[in-house]
């Protein structure tokens, strides 16, 4: 059987919500990414603004849905084309030496998943001490967020049934399921993430905040008693 060398070998899926500000610099910076064979899918998650409109010339296809981050990545990944899939949050940097480190994954390990480390861009410094804290956290439990940028192997990815429909906690859902088969490759390549939610709400109160949804979570509270919880504090 031939192989088609135009087809993707990784699909980068973006949910986004009201991202017009700063969807074409982000969408920008991956432009070398597609030049490299990666299929961009923007997923739409019934922004107001003109998101997808602006991404319509920067990717290979948007993808309008209902909103919800587990719903529109879902939506991404059935409608995207390669063996790998990598999901990322529209404020969120990839490093240039991912390309090869997840082109050289693809080739050799059918049935992988992981996540990058994490950078926050502040200058502050508590915040060095919470990525410390989130990376080895997650090297330590096998548990990724989404601010890590996960991907998936597809075989993986359909094999666990993709992201569970939660309003909240849907990356430490599809991680824990995703551990029970292959563990993570933690990635030490530092991706760059907004610490805008830090610096906001404060960032020991975020931390405070962040801790107590994953205990109440690990305690059986719904997601959906969760995701209203924090859309009133935040």
């Amino acid at each position: 059987m031939s192989v088609d060398s135009d087809a993707p070998w990784l699909s980068i899926i973006v949910p986004v919500l009201n991202e017009a500000n700063g969807i074409q610099q982000f969408l920008g910076r991956l432009q070398p990414w597609r030049e490299a064979r990666c299929e961009l899918v923007v997923v739409d998650g019934g922004s107001v603004d003109q998101s997808a409109a602006l991404a319509q010339d920067l990717c290979d296809r948007v993808v309008k849905f209902s909103s919800g981050r587990a719903r529109q990545m879902n939506a991404g990944a059935r409608e995207s084309l390669a063996p790998l899939l990598l999901f990322l949050h529209a404020d969120t940097v990839l490093p240039s030496a991912a390309l090869n480190t997840l082109r050289e994954l693809s080739e050799s390990r059918p049935r992988c998943w992981g996540r990058f480390d994490v950078r926050l861009d502040s200058a502050a410094p508590l915040l060095r001490v919470v990525e410390h804290m989130m990376n080895w956290r997650s090297r330590l439990t096998g548990i990724a967020t989404g601010d890590q940028a996960i991907f998936v192997s597809r075989a993986l990815f359909d094999e666990v049934g993709a992201y569970p429909d939660l309003e909240l906690m849907e990356d430490i859902a599809l991680s824990a399921c995703l551990r029970r088969r292959v563990w993570p490759d933690c990635l030490r390549l530092r991706v760059e993430t907004s610490a805008r939610r830090w610096e906001q709400n404060g960032i020991v109160a975020t931390i405070l905040t962040m801790w107590g949804l994953r205990l109440a979570y690990a305690l059986g509270v719904s997601p959906r008693r969760l995701a209203a919880w924090y859309r009133q504090i935040r």
